[in-house]
């Protein structure tokens, strides 16, 4: 098995809440800047452990989130080792073919690959994604009657059949990635975190 990959993913972008993309609608702008971030739990590729690992995706979608030709620039933790970092490039680059090799093919042009510090704490829909000094995100979960949170089920992105997808907002997105043209500071928008599995 070249790879097995789990844990735990977030996406915030500048969608309104709760974001179209995630049942396959156009996003509320037209357009759609945002963060996706992989935090492994567990995981191999090709033998090499990326436990603890995170990578985490900038990009600027032109239009609706399946046409593809998404500009990207990829950041990895720099606490990765050298090996960890080739591995997960050669995942997420759609080389190692899979299920990761599905959402790599939506990318038209990567930008940039940038180590940086990554800061992913959340759990359930709640915590903070920091990315070097360029990118910072909270998350916060909306609660229902009972207070329990708010989930989805069965979206176009979910990757465990069953997971729930954590419905919330940003109080704070901030993004700037000069080559895709993007620089926000919003508040209140969207968040959504769910987990992920992976194999190929």
């Amino acid at each position: 098995m070249p790879y097995h990959l789990e844990g735990r993913l977030l996406e915030v972008c500048d969608c309104r809440v709760l974001c179209p993309c995630w049942i396959g609608e156009d996003p509320d702008n037209g357009t759609c800047d945002t963060i996706v971030a992989y935090h492994f739990d567990r995981g191999q590729i090709d033998g090499i452990d990326v436990a603890g690992a995170t990578i985490a995706i900038v990009a600027r979608l032109p239009g609706n989130i399946l046409k593809g030709d998404w500009r990207v620039a990829i950041y990895l933790d720099e606490r990765a080792t050298a090996e960890q970092e080739a591995a997960l490039l050669r995942v997420y680059s759609g080389q190692a073919g899979g299920p990761v090799a599905d959402i790599a093919k939506l990318v038209g042009e990567v930008v940039a690959v940038e180590r940086v510090p990554i800061q992913f704490d959340v759990r359930e829909g709640r915590g903070v994604l920091r990315i070097g000094d360029s990118q910072y995100a909270e998350l916060e979960p909306y609660q229902g009657a009972t207070g329990a949170n708010t989930t989805l089920a069965d979206t176009i992105f979910s990757t465990v059949p069953g997971a729930p997808v954590f419905v919330g907002k940003a109080p704070r997105y901030r993004s700037r990635q000069p080559a895709l043209g993007i620089d926000l500071d919003l508040k209140d928008h969207n968040a959504l975190q769910s987990t992920f599995v992976f194999d190929a």
